[in-house]
């Protein structure tokens, strides 16, 4: 179902974050993520200059490869547009990430390791959603396909992607749900009379 109608209003400003997620060759995984900031009316910069509506005022990418486990082997931050000169210098400094699991506590350890003086507000909220897709990405069927491509057999699901992980995640995903009585019955738990 759709939001209600708005009020009236007139639009400022646009956030767009795309990650994908990728099967490489070599046995790793990867999310690729981009993020751009616009406005719709013209503002001046002191670095820039006058930076027109559409124009990206931040323009950051991440490419993040990990293992089956999810964890980060690689990553590679970059500042395409930013309203300071500097911004682009702080990119090296998320190869601190390298070795982090992104599973549960992943952006407290993120705003630990790269947050406030130590990295980018931006790269570190794309961080969120890249762990998201590459959660996504790792699904039974991709793995199978993902064997395929490298002419390996096919891998014996994990024990906690057989939807074990998914536990308590989120109200579909209850142990009391339905959703988990359905597919995971061996974890249902009736749900306790109020």
């Amino acid at each position: 179902m759709p939001l209600s109608p708005p009020k009236p209003r007139e639009k400022f400003h646009t956030r767009h974050i795309t990650c994908e997620g990728y099967a490489r060759l070599d046995g790793l995984w990867e999310v690729e993520a981009h993020m751009t900031d616009t406005k719709t009316y013209p503002i001046e910069n002191r670095w820039r200059g006058a930076i027109e509506p559409g124009t990206p005022i931040h323009e950051m990418r991440l490419r993040v490869a990990f293992d089956e486990t999810l964890t980060i082997r690689e990553i590679e931050a970059a500042t395409d547009n930013s309203p300071f000169e500097i911004c682009p210098a702080i990119t090296p400094k998320f190869t601190a990430l390298i070795g982090l699991k992104m599973g549960s506590g992943f952006n407290r350890r993120v705003k630990e390791i790269m947050g406030g003086i130590h990295g980018c507000t931006h790269l570190v909220e794309m961080l969120a959603p890249v762990a998201t897709v590459a959660f996504q990405t790792l699904a039974p069927g991709a793995r199978r396909r993902h064997a395929e491509l490298l002419g390996q057999p096919q891998p014996q699901p994990a024990q906690d992607r057989e939807g074990v992980s998914f536990l308590d995640t989120c109200h579909a995903w209850a142990r009391t749900s339905p959703v988990v009585k359905h597919f995971l019955p061996k974890h249902y738990v009736a749900a306790k009379e109020d």
